[in-house]
């Protein structure tokens, strides 16, 4: 440590990751849809609190359906709902999910694997141009 007892710029650990809780709220979902918010939350790094509002939001968008079963709820997922961000917006649930989990869990999900873009893809490739008329 740096004098003061402040660690030095080079000491820090980074804590952030590629995907959002959002993201990870949906995998914890689609691996387990009759799972319990506390362990959703405990899984993501998150308060219970916090992870029942990304499923909230997840459900105003038509992402996520909750049902409930019992004392539990019970969680679909619609897997046609195309990604937010413009960079992504031309791929759906099912392709992110494809992606990231493992083959089996995509296996009995009944998701096929997504499409595979090369990396050298231009922005035109991934967005082309609207026809006009």
């Amino acid at each position: 440590m740096s004098a003061g007892n402040k660690p030095h710029e080079s000491e820090k650990k980074s804590t952030w990751t590629f995907l959002s809780n959002h993201a990870h709220v949906l995998v914890c979902i689609a691996r387990n849809p009759d799972a319990r918010m506390r362990d959703v939350a405990d899984q993501v790094g998150i308060t219970e609190r916090c992870a029942l509002r990304i499923v909230s939001e997840l459900e105003e968008v038509g992402i996520v359906a909750r049902a409930r079963e019992g004392r539990r709820n019970h969680y679909e997922l619609d897997m046609d709902v195309h990604l937010r961000h413009p960079l992504e917006d031309n791929r759906t649930v099912r392709d992110f999910l494809s992606w990231l989990l493992e083959p089996d869990e995509a296996k009995r999900l009944g998701l096929t694997p997504g499409r595979r873009r090369r990396a050298s893809a231009t922005a035109a490739d991934a967005h082309p141009p609207k026809s006009k008329g």
